[in-house]
């Protein structure tokens, strides 16, 4: 493994494939990336939020009601307490340590959460010799700033400001301290990817992935443009697309 960015199209699984069949309310779990890797797929998109003692998990809402039923927030709860809720009533909440633990062929795309979290982070990407099979996101720029002074050779994704920045300013004055950008397709009914954007982008050595992706005939259309890499929570409709383009690269 040489780095975080393959050539693409790149497919990655958000949450593990948060809306394939099996993985429906149980996100971010082990068993949702087991079934991601097991259907070939090496980039694992994930989000981080810390427990009350310090232990970093992989989980997008700060507060567990939508797929525990529990009222509490995250970051009020023990290590303890968090390791006995079911996400869907059935899989246990994942520990970050656990992730790189279970997958050491994959590479995983993290969105740091929250400002508590990224310290814990970092450490963890350092403790299992993940730099260059990690890349760190985030949409604070302050929290992407403190990222890559703690491990300055880690891959990110741009900020919304730093996306904001490649889209407005003149390339002259640009210098871009991500590898990506990792944007929706559209925002409030304004389009973000455009062959303009993705055009500066690669001018830039910016790789540019559309997020989140489950439609087939958008996936197609955001690939004609150039786009290169895919978020996605239909796993199983990304892989189609891509053996159908004769794009999708099966593991070694």
């Amino acid at each position: 493994m040489t780095g975080f960015l393959d050539a693409p199209p790149l497919a990655f699984a958000h949450r593990g494939g948060a809306g394939t069949a099996g993985n429906v309310g149980i996100e971010n779990s082990l068993a949702a990336f087991a079934h991601a890797y097991e259907l070939g797929y090496r980039y694992l998109e994930t989000d981080v939020r810390m427990s009350s003692d310090g232990v970093v998990y992989a989980i997008h809402d700060a507060a567990l009601d939508r797929l525990t039923g529990s009222a509490d927030p995250v970051a009020t709860l023990t290590a303890e307490a968090l390791d006995l809720q079911r996400l869907d009533q059935r899989e246990p909440l994942a520990r970050l340590d656990a992730l790189f633990e279970a997958f050491p062929e994959a590479r995983l795309n993290i969105d740091v959460k929250s400002d508590d979290v990224v310290e814990a982070t970092c450490a963890i990407v350092e403790s299992h010799d993940a730099v260059g099979r990690t890349c760190l996101s985030s949409f604070s720029h302050a929290r992407l700033v403190r990222i890559r002074r703690r491990l300055p050779n880690v891959a990110t994704s741009a900020s919304r400001r730093e996306v904001a920045a490649v889209k407005l300013l003149p390339r002259r004055l640009l210098r871009p301290k991500a590898v990506c950008l990792q944007v929706p397709a559209a925002y409030r009914g304004i389009r973000v990817i455009t062959p303009r954007l993705v055009r500066k982008a690669h001018a830039l050595g910016l790789q540019v992935h559309a997020w989140t992706i489950d439609d087939a005939d958008e996936m197609h259309a955001l690939l004609d443009l150039g786009v290169d890499g895919i978020i996605t929570d239909r796993t199983d409709v990304l892989k189609d697309v891509l053996v159908a383009r004769g794009t999708w690269k099966d593991p070694s």
